[in-house]
């Protein structure tokens, strides 16, 4: 069987792409690769150099797109979502800071039974975000 060895990207459903990538932006510094105009639909957002988080706008993309090289099928996204991002163990206290410097509140901290921290809170949408060092997973 072929082997997957990671994960591309990953979707969160939002109500406001621009108020979303401007958060993205600003609190973990994500750098914006592609935003589609009006309607808004998506925006893709880079994750480290490696992986792409898409921010999809509630309701629009239930229909197909169909792109010169081909078509993209629609799915109906809604509700919350979740995505957990690494983060050095040497580098939680900084986050902890960022996260009160922007005004969010971290809603839990997990100590995992692996030696790895995790920090949740919530985007402008309520998408619960997860900030984990090593330890969490034993692939991680």
């Amino acid at each position: 069987m072929p082997k997957i060895d990671r994960i591309l990207e990953t979707a969160l459903i939002v109500e406001d792409i621009s108020r979303a990538v401007e958060f993205y932006q600003r609190v973990l510094g994500f750098g914006l690769l592609l935003k589609t105009g009006e309607p808004e639909r998506l925006a893709a957002m880079d994750v480290g150099g490696e992986h792409i988080l898409l921010l999809l706008k509630t309701g629009a993309t239930a229909n197909d797109v169909t792109l010169p090289g081909g078509t993209i099928p629609g799915f109906k996204g809604s509700g919350q979502g979740h995505a957990a991002f690494p983060i050095a163990t040497n580098e939680l206290s900084a986050w902890k800071k960022t996260l009160a410097e922007h005004g969010i509140a971290v809603e839990s901290t997990v100590q995992w039974e692996r030696g790895g921290q995790s920090i949740y809170f919530r985007d402008l949408d309520g998408n619960l975000l997860e900030l984990a060092t090593p330890g969490v997973w034993p692939t991680y």
